[in-house]
């Protein structure tokens, strides 16, 4: 296990291939400071090479309660634009970095912890899992990418709402609306979000890849222009060989066929 101050890394697995980053501050409520967030980029840059996916967790009862006020500096505009758009490289290292991460939500994901969870490709929410954005009642604005990410997830319309009346959502709630795509009994979330990423790194590389990189980016193109990158990207993840293997094996019988699931 690597472990920083503010953030531990373990490799997992038969093979190596599940990292579990974990934010390590629960006496603050695993609150950003920006020696987490440098931590986060870096390790997301330095993965060993035998992880096909990642699970990202809070120690303790909270997974991230956003910002820490207590170490907020005054800053000019220009050194505020600098500071988020450092934020911003170390979490668009999540959600466009090597590998899908799987986020395993509990307590509190608020402000900075949600736009964390938002750059995640799947949030696993416990029953405890509360999300809020209370940047609006304390005069500052979402700074790390939460603007173009959250409401992707929720819409314009409900990131408007929690920001101006301070609405917090509950795990339920919070479902429904699309913060999460599962939601699990109180004390489960990581063991789900580690059984999905085993599932996820069994994949073919290169289509967990397009899923990362290329769907995101096709979704936001006008349909003539997204249908033309699916047909490149669909050309050449079915060209790669790990991808022929599958499909021979599937022909021949060998691979499991889709099944209804409980």
């Amino acid at each position: 296990m690597t472990k920083t101050s503010d953030l531990s890394l373990e490799i997992r697995g038969e093979r190596e291939e599940i990292a579990v980053i974990r934010l390590t501050r629960p006496a603050k409520r695993n609150a950003l400071n920006d020696g987490l967030i440098l931590a986060l980029r870096n390790v997301m840059d330095n993965l060993p090479a035998t992880v096909g996916a990642a699970v990202i967790d809070g120690e303790g009862d909270h997974f991230c309660s956003g910002l820490d006020l207590s170490e907020l500096k005054e800053r000019d505009a220009g050194q505020g634009l600098h500071h988020s758009r450092m934020w911003h490289a170390a979490l668009d290292r999540v959600q466009f970095g090597p590998v899908p991460v799987v986020a395993a939500l509990h307590g509190a994901v608020v402000g900075g912890g949600l736009e964390l969870a938002s750059a995640c490709h799947i949030r696993v929410a416990d029953e405890t899992t509360f999300y809020a954005l209370p940047e609006g009642s304390r005069g500052i604005f979402v700074g790390g990418g939460g603007a173009v990410r959250i409401p992707r997830l929720i819409g314009t319309a409900r990131m408007t709402d929690m920001m101006m009346t301070g609405r917090v959502y509950n795990a339920v709630d919070g479902e429904k609306v699309g913060f999460a795509q599962y939601l699990v009994p109180t004390g489960t979330a990581f063991d789900k979000a580690f059984e999905l990423a085993q599932r996820i790194a069994q994949n073919a590389p290169l289509t967990n890849y397009a899923l990362m990189h290329a769907l995101p980016r096709i979704a936001e193109q006008p349909a003539d222009q997204g249908l033309m990158a699916e047909a490149m990207m669909a050309a050449i993840a079915q060209s790669a060989p790990e991808a022929k293997a599958r499909v021979r094996a599937f022909l021949d019988g060998k691979a499991n066929k889709v099944k209804k699931q409980d």
